[in-house]
């Protein structure tokens, strides 16, 4: 990753200057951010890494393009302590420590950031535990209690549930008491998922994963939450019971694990994602749902909401933060290629 270094400017910040592989990450130094009406600037000690971070790198993530544009600064979750207040803000002071939510501009050392997406840290949890429940506890929130309403006695099956959001999904799961199934890439993954909440867990590097997941719910699941793309989704969608809901919010298999696209296989991936005909939907009593916050800027109250009920459950205890690998600012690049493996358990975080 390249540097450029300007004298008497302190705060660092990676930016893309243009879509590409991990080079594309570059890291510069900026003026200390003044704080406008109605905004904080926080001082970031730990940064969230997301998945979704390599494909804005890739050129891939269509909020990135839509709402910001390139340069950009991924990042969508920061933890550090309160540097400075703008003019107006009020319930916060300097130096008291303060998570962020923000649609993008994360990987810096300070943010500047509009009070409404800053929320208190719950007792107990470390900065780089703070800073990555922000994405994936929200993303699953949304999903739950926005768009599956979920009873008790459900059967879900959970793809990718060793990641960020199947973690989440795993906890709300069990606070929602339903029977979660989770689905593995590797037997170093299975405890994770056991011990957040998983009734069962398939681990597909070492068994049949649809075989198995039939035996496990031989009626179908209630609901099915897939990050995988044309590698699952028609498996997932056949294995829902009626009235069963698919949970679409990624695409991962579809995406390279080296940094590198291949134009042939995502336009391939792409030919053979499936259709869903509203037709048959309605003669099996299934629903296809989808999620992406980048997209939910409209509905910012209910995601404020969302948060202050998932942090008064890390302060009293129902949910706990995720093991998180820590990794220096400067090697964004190299923490992006580690998500990018597969092979990660939990989150990511950068230290400036």
């Amino acid at each position: 990753m390249q540097a450029v270094h300007s004298k008497g400017r302190a705060v660092q910040r990676i930016v893309i200057r243009k879509p590409g592989g991990y080079s594309a990450l570059e890291m510069v130094e900026e003026p200390d951010p003044k704080p406008e009406p109605g905004e904080v600037v926080i001082a970031v000690e730990a940064a969230g890494v997301n998945y979704a971070d390599g494909i804005i790198r890739m050129g891939l993530y269509e909020s990135a393009k839509r709402l910001h544009g390139y340069p950009i600064t991924p990042g969508f979750e920061v933890a550090g302590r309160i540097a400075a207040l703008g003019p107006g803000v009020e319930g916060w002071t300097i130096g008291e420590p303060a998570i962020g939510l923000t649609l993008f501009n994360g990987y810096a050392s300070r943010l500047r950031l509009g009070v409404d997406g800053v929320f208190p840290i719950p007792r107990g949890l470390t900065m780089a535990e703070a800073a990555t429940l922000p994405a994936v506890f929200l993303t699953a929130w949304w999903m739950i209690h926005r768009q599956l309403h979920p009873e008790p006695g459900e059967t879900w099956l959970v793809h990718s549930a060793a990641g960020g959001v199947g973690s989440a999904i795993l906890q709300l799961g069990r606070l929602a008491g339903v029977r979660t199934i989770g689905v593995v890439g590797g037997p170093h993954k299975v405890e994770h998922a056991r011990r957040l909440g998983a009734a069962e867990v398939i681990d597909k590097s070492g068994e049949p994963l649809w075989q198995r997941a039939e035996a496990l719910a031989p009626n179908g699941y209630h609901a099915i939450f897939d990050a995988n793309g044309v590698a699952t989704l028609a498996d997932s969608y056949a294995h829902l019971a009626p009235t069963g809901r698919l949970m679409v919010y990624g695409f991962h298999s579809m995406l390279p694990r080296n940094g590198r696209l291949n134009w042939l296989k995502l336009a391939r991936d792409w030919l053979r994602t499936p259709r869903f005909n509203p037709l048959q939907m309605t003669r099996d009593n299934r629903s296809v749902l989808a999620a992406n916050l980048s997209f939910l800027q409209s509905h910012a109250p209910s995601l404020r909401a969302g948060m202050l009920w998932l942090l008064k459950r890390f302060e009293s205890g129902e949910l706990a933060p995720l093991p998180v690998e820590i990794w220096p600012l400067a090697d964004a690049a190299e923490a992006q290629r580690r998500i990018e493996s597969g092979t990660t358990v939990g989150k990511l975080a950068l230290i400036p």
